[in-house]
């Protein structure tokens, strides 16, 4: 069989990793369509071996989907993800409008992959932070029972989208040719530099990104009383973002066990040899389906503690691909 699908936020970064991914893994596809923002309409776009006209996303615009791809802002996807559902496709939401609702599924496949099934026409996937996390986190849980988290994320620009990635780049030239550095997406220069601020701060002074890691964690792992604490930091760094992770466990651990249990999870890679600087780094998994974690390490800090460090392409398992692992999962 094929399917007809739809990309709303198709001129976006995630947008455009999805038609990369589409290609890549061979999807079913007998239809494609891609939708933006009135802005972008009618813009040509070149992939699959073909010419796209974009078209401005709109509730009717979805009739005769199978699936429908969203990267969109949160209100956008509050208005088009129903709209889409009700036409009879598949909604699968990357912004967080859906993932704490209750009666909609948040989902990574080789996590908790079974529970699409009970989607009621919308499926929300995770921040990409808490994807990479979690990713590593959930075959020690497996192994050893998680029962808290202490987290310190290192991510990338593209997380904040293209106009990040450009302003990376301008400040990198400016700096290197002796010119004043321009800022206008972050707050402070972001380049050759480490900012403490990712998302918008709560009461609690924690980020709206720091308070996903807690609540999708949870939520994925079907873990309601995991205890987490996050802080988030944006770096120079273009693709993938990096996660440092202290564990604690409800049984005893062994460095040797969480390594065999990395080694045997779907979806993650071990690069785990300090003694030969052998470890992840996001320059090289960028652009690659698997995450990776290494420094797996007692925690000399906490009773049955791990430490452990994850890295991942946060526009592939972050966002685009884990969306379309929902798809070809509900498709399989």
């Amino acid at each position: 069989m094929s399917y007809k699908v739809g990309i709303v936020g198709a001129t976006g970064a995630v947008g455009q990793e999805f038609i990369k991914l589409l290609q890549r893994r061979q999807f079913p596809l007998s239809e494609l369509k891609l939708f933006a923002s009135s802005r972008s309409a009618g813009k040509q776009i070149e992939a699959l071996g073909r010419t796209y006209t974009v078209q401005e996303a709109k509730a009717s615009s979805f009739g005769g989907l199978d699936f429908v791809l969203f990267s969109a802002n949160g209100s956008l996807s509050k208005e088009l993800c129903p709209a889409a559902a009700a036409a009879g496709a598949v909604a699968v939401d990357n912004s967080s409008a859906f993932r704490l609702d209750p009666q909609v599924p948040l989902v990574v496949p080789e996590i908790n992959g079974h529970v699409a099934k009970n989607h009621r026409g919308i499926i929300a996937n995770p921040n990409c932070t808490t994807a990479v996390a979690i990713m590593a986190a959930y075959p020690l849980h497996r192994a050893f029972g998680l029962k808290r988290m202490f987290t310190s994320t290192y991510q990338a620009v593209s997380g904040t989208g293209a106009a990040a990635m450009r302003e990376l780049e301008d400040q990198t030239r400016a700096w290197a040719a002796g010119q004043p550095l321009e800022k206008e997406v972050y707050p402070y220069q972001i380049a050759f530099n480490a900012l403490p601020h990712v998302d918008v701060f709560q009461e609690n002074g924690y980020t709206k990104e720091e308070m996903k890691m807690l609540n999708e964690s949870r939520k994925i792992m079907a873990l309601p009383d995991l205890q987490v604490s996050c802080t988030c930091v944006r770096i120079p760094v273009m693709r993938s973002h990096s996660v440092s992770v202290d564990a604690e466990f409800e049984r005893p651990v062994s460095v040797e066990e969480a390594q065999a249990a990395i080694q045997a999870a779907p979806g993650v890679d071990l690069v785990d040899d300090p003694e030969n600087n052998v470890y992840p780094m996001p320059l090289d998994f960028a652009g690659k389906e698997n995450c990776a974690v290494g420094r797996i390490r007692k925690n000399i800090a906490l009773d049955n503690g791990l430490a452990f460090w994850a890295v991942g392409d946060q526009l592939w398992k972050g966002a685009a691909l884990n969306a379309l692992q929902i798809i070809e999962s509900l498709i399989k």
